[in-house]
C-alpha cells in the first residue's frame, strides 16, 4: 500500500504496521517493535537513499538505505512518522501499530517550497514552524549544506533578524535583533556552550557547525524555559552528541569543504554505530584550517585559523527512556589582526581549548502525572590566551563549569493540555591572567519553572513563570579598588511569559506574546580592570551595576498556501539597566581606548520579514528582510553596535535532484551611530550557488558550490571591528561536499 500526501500534507494509515512482519526490502526474517518500510519518489518511482524518517515526539530517527528501505523501532501504539529530503515535500504519516503488517510505501512529492520542519528549541513539544509560539528560523541538515560557513554565526547570516559581528572571519559572532554576546544563548544539544565569547569581540564561539545535524533560532526572550541571559533569544546547535536512538545498521555522514577566499579547507564525520539492540555509539571528527582573509583592496593580515573537533558519546536505549553519556574537545587558535590605536601592527595570536563531559537521560513512565522526566548534568573546562609579538602571554582566561537541569513534561493536567516543570543549577569558576587585573570569581546560579499550554481550538495559550537567583563571589573584597567597590553580589528576579496563538483554519496563523526576561551582569561587566590587547582596549568595570529587567512584546501573522509561504513579525524589546561598554574618549597609559561599563534604559523596536513563492513548478522567489532601532530611553541617544535595515532577495531553480539560485544581500547607510562609532555607508551583494544530488553506491552525494560576491564589491560591514581598516570579504568559491549513509 502506498501513502501519497495530499494537499494537507498528512496522510492517516491505520492497520497497515505492526511486529513481526516482513520486511519490504527483502532482508528475510521479521523485526519485533519496528516500522519497516520504503521511500520514493512519487513521479518518477526513484528510490531515494539519504531521506529522514522520524518518530514525531520521540528521539527516534533513521536515514533510508541505498535502496529506499528503512526500519524504525517504535513501541506499540500510534506514532506519527515524518519524511523528510532535499528536493520534496515533507510529508507527516500517522500510523496505527497492530498485529498485521502490510509494507509501507511513502511516496514523496518533488517541491521547491521548503518547510522548516519540526522545531524543539523554545517549545514544549516536537511541533510544526507554524505552530510554535515564537519567531523560530530552523536549519535543517539539506539547507545547512547549501549555507555551511566557518562558524555558526556566518551559517546564519542570512537569516531575518540575524547579523553578524566580527574582527575577522574566526570571531564571527551572531547577532540577533540587535544584541549579542551574554544576551544570547549559544546551546549545544540543549546546553549552554561554556566559553568565554561573551567577554570581547576578539572570541571565537567555542564550536564548530560542520558536524551539525540542525541549527535552531528562537528570536526574542526564551528565558522562561533556558534562564537568565535568553534575553535576546537562543541559538540551539543541535548534534546529537549523545546518540538516543540505536539505528538498524551503521549511519552518518561525512562532509568536506574548501574555500578560496580564505584558502581554507576542512572536514568533518560522524558515524552512529549500532553496538546492540540497545547500544548505539557515535564518534564525530572536524578539521579546519584556513589563511588570511582576502578582500578586494588586499589581504586581512593575521586572520588564519587552525581547528579542530573530537567528540563520542554513547547511552542504553529502552522501551521508556535512555541513559547516556559524551566527551568531546575543541580547539581554536586564530589570529586578530592589527593596524588600531594602541594595538599590535602584526595583531594578536589566540589559543583556546574547550573539554565538555556531559550525562542525560530520559524516563517515560506508562502512569503517574509526568509524560517523561529527563535530566542532564555536565562539566566543561575552557582556558583561552592572548599572546602578544613575539611571543608574549597578554591575557589569560578560565572558565570551568559545571551544571544541571531537571524536567518534567505532563500531558493533561487540569485545565491544562500539556506542561512542563523544571529546575536548574550551576557552578562557574572565573580565573584570570596575564596583565587583567580583573579578580578572579565563582558564580552560583539556581532556577525554577513552570510552563503551561492551554488548547482552546481553535486558540493556543502558552504561559510561563520562573524564578532565578544568582551570586557572583569574587576572590576577595576591595572598597578602594579604583573601578569601586569590589564585593560579593547577589541577584535574583521573576521573569514571565503569556501567548496567544490563533489558527484561523484558512492558511493563516496570528499570534502575540509578551514576556519578562532577566539577567545577570557577567563578570567582566562587574569587575574587569586591564588591557584587552587583541580587542584593543583597557576594559573598566562597574561592581554597582544591577540586573538586565526585559519586557518584551511580538505580534507576528504567518501565511501558509501550497505556493506561498511568510511571515512578519514586530517586536518591541525595552530593557532596564541595559549594559554597554562606553567609549570614555580616554587612552590608557598604555595608549588603549578606555571602555566603562554602564546601565542605561534601552529600547529595541524593529521587524522582520520573510517570503517564499513558488512562481511556477520548481521557479520560486524568496525574500527576508528586517530592522531593529535601538537607543537609550532617556535621550533617544542610539546604542552602539546596531544593524541597519538589512534584506536579501532569491530567485532559484529547485527541482528535486539540481538547484541553482542567485541571491542578494542589501544593507541600508547606518548613520544611528553611538558616541565615538563611525557610520557605515550601505552596500549590495550578490552570490550564486548551485548544487546537485546523487546516489552514488547505494549513498546519498550532495555537491554544493558557491560563488560570494561575484562583482567583488567593497562594502563594510556596520557590525565589523575592523571595518576602518579592511572591507568584507572579496569574490571567492566555496566547495561543499557531502555524503549522507
Amino acid at each position: 500500500m502506498t501513502c501519497s500526501p495530499p494537499h494537507s500534507g498528512l496522510c492517516v494509515l491505520t492497520g497497515l504496521l505492526g511486529f513481526g512482519f516482513a520486511p519490504v526490502a527483502s532482508a528475510g526474517q521479521e523485526h519485533s517493535g519496528e516500522i519497516e518500510g520504503l521511500v520514493r519518489a512519487e513521479q518518477s518511482g526513484q528510490l531515494l537513499a539519504g531521506a529522514r524518517v522520524t518518530s514525531v515526539g520521540t528521539p527516534q530517527f533513521v536515514i533510508t538505505s541505498s535502496d529506499g528501505s528503512f526500519h524504525l523501532r517504535v513501541s506499540d501504539g500510534q506514532h506519527t512518522v515524518r519524511v523528510e529530503r532535499l528536493g520534496y515535500a515533507a510529508l507527516d504519516t500517522t500510523i496505527s501499530v497492530r498485529a498485521q503488517a502490510d509494507p509501507l510505501v511513502i511516496e514523496l512529492q518533488e517541491s521547491a517550497l521548503e518547510l522548516e520542519g519540526l522545531v524543539i528549541t523554545g517549545s514544549l513539544s516536537e511541533r510544526g514552524s507554524d505552530q510554535v509560539l515564537r519567531p523560530v528560523n530552523v536549519i535543517s541538515s539539506d539547507e545547512l549544506q547549501r549555507r555551511l560557513q566557518p562558524t555558526v554565526a556566518a551559517t546564519l547570516g542570512s537569516e531575518p533578524g540575524l547579523t553578524v559581528a566580527s574582527m575577522g572571519p574566526a570571531t564571527a559572532r551572531p547577532v540577533i535583533r540587535g544584541m549579542s554576546g551574554d544576551r544570547l544563548l549559544v546551546l549545544e544539544d540543549g546546553a549552554r556552550v561554556m566559553d568565554v565569547s561573551n567577554a570581547g569581540p576578539d572570541h571565537a564561539t567555542a564550536l564548530d557547525p560542520t558536524s551539525a545535524r540542525r541549527i535552531e533560532v528562537v528570536r526574542g526572550p526564551g528565558a522562561i524555559l533556558y534562564g537568565s541571559n535568553a534575553i535576546g533569544g537562543v541559538i540551539n546547535v543541535i548534534r546529537d552528541e549523545i546518540p538516543i536512538t540505536v539505528p538498524h545498521d551503521v549511519t552518518g555522514s561525512v562532509t568536506l569543504q574548501g574555500q578560496s577566499v580564505t584558502s581554507g579547507s576542512g572536514g568533518a564525520a560522524n558515524v552512529l554505530v549500532p553496538l546492540t539492540e540497545q547500544i548505539p555509539f557515535r564518534v564525530e571528527l572536524a578539521r579546519r584550517s584556513s589563511g588570511d582573509l582576502a578582500t578586494p583592496v588586499g589581504d586581512l593580515a593575521n586572520t588564519g585559523s587552525d581547528s579542530w573537533t573530537l567528540g563520542a558519546g554513547t547511552s542504553w536505549v529502552g522501551d521508556r527512556g535512555h541513559i547516556g553519556v559524551s566527551a568531546l574537545g575543541h580547539a581554536n587558535d586564530y589570529g586578530i589582526p592589527g593596524g588600531f590605536v594602541g594595538g599590535h601592527d602584526k595583531g594578536v595570536a589566540i589559543e583556546s581549548d574547550r573539554v565538555s563531559l556531559k550525562a542525560a537521560g530520559e524516563h517515560r513512565p506508562l502512569g503517574g502525572p509526568f509524560s517523561s522526566i529527563s535530566a542532564n548534568g555536565s562539566y566543561s573546562y575552557y582556558e583561552l590566551v592572548e599572546i602578544e609579538p613575539p611571543d608574549i602571554l597578554g591575557t589569560r582566561y578560565e572558565r570551568q563549569a559545571a551544571m544541571s537541569n531537571l524536567l518534567a513534561h505532563h500531558e493533561e493536567l487540569g485545565p491544562f493540555s500539556l506542561g512542563a516543570f523544571g529546575a536548574r543549577a550551576s557552578w562557574e569558576s572565573f580565573q584570570f591572567g596575564g596583565s587583567l587585573f580583573t579578580p578572579d570569581a565563582e558564580r552560583f546560579s539556581m532556577g525554577v519553572f513552570s510552563f503551561e499550554e492551554i488548547d482552546l481550538d481553535p486558540i493556543r495559550v502558552e504561559t510561563g513563570i520562573r524564578y532565578d537567583w544568582t551570586r557572583t563571589e569574587p576572590a576577595y573584597e576591595d572598597v578602594d579598588s579604583d573601578i569601586g567597590h569590589v564585593r560579593q553580589r547577589e541577584f535574583g528576579s521573576l521573569s514571565g511569559s503569556f501567548g496567544l496563538l490563533y489558527d484561523t483554519r484558512a492558511g493563516v496563523t496570528l499570534g502575540a506574546s509578551v514576556s519578562r526576561a532577566f539577567r545577570t551582569p557577567d563578570v567582566n561587566e562587574l569587575f574587569s580592570e586591564g588591557p584587552h590587547l587583541a580587542a584593543y582596549a583597557f576594559e573598566v568595570g562597574n561592581p554597582s551595576l544591577e540586573e538586565e529587567i526585559g519586557t518584551g512584546i511580538d505580534v507576528f501573522s504567518r501565511f501558509h498556501g501550497e505556493s506561498f509561504h511568510a511571515e512578519l513579525t514586530g517586536f518591541t524589546n525595552l530593557i532596564n539597566g541595559y549594559v554597554f561598554a562606553r567609549d570614555t574618549g580616554k587612552l590608557s597609559r598604555t595608549l588603549l581606548p578606555i571602555y566603562q561599563f554602564f546601565g542605561e534604559d534601552a529600547r529595541f523596536v524593529g521587524f522582520e520579514v520573510a517570503i517564499d513563492w513558488v512562481l511556477s513548478g520548481p521557479l520560486k522567489l524568496e525574500g527576508v528582510g528586517s530592522y531593529v532601532r535601538g537607543e537609550i530611553r532617556a535621550t533617544g541617544e542610539p546604542l552602539p553596535f546596531v544593524p541597519p535595515l538589512q534584506a536579501g532577495a532569491t530567485i532559484a531553480y529547485e527541482p528535486a535532484d539540481w538547484f541553482v539560485r542567485a541571491e542578494s544581500h542589501f544593507a541600508a547607510k547606518q548613520s544611528r551611530v553611538g558616541e565615538f562609532e563611525i557610520a557605515t555607508d550601505g552596500y549590495a551583494r550578490f552570490d550564486l550557488l548551485g548544487g546537485l544530488s546523487r546516489t552514488i553506491g547505494g549513498r546519498l552525494n550532495v555537491l554544493t558550490v558557491g560563488l560570494e560576491n561575484v562583482t567583488d564589491e567593497e562594502y563594510r560591514n556596520h557590525l565589523s571591528r575592523v571595518k576602518e581598516i579592511m572591507p568584507e570579504a572579496g569574490r571567492g568559491i566555496t566547495l561543499t561536499y557531502r555524503v549522507v549513509f
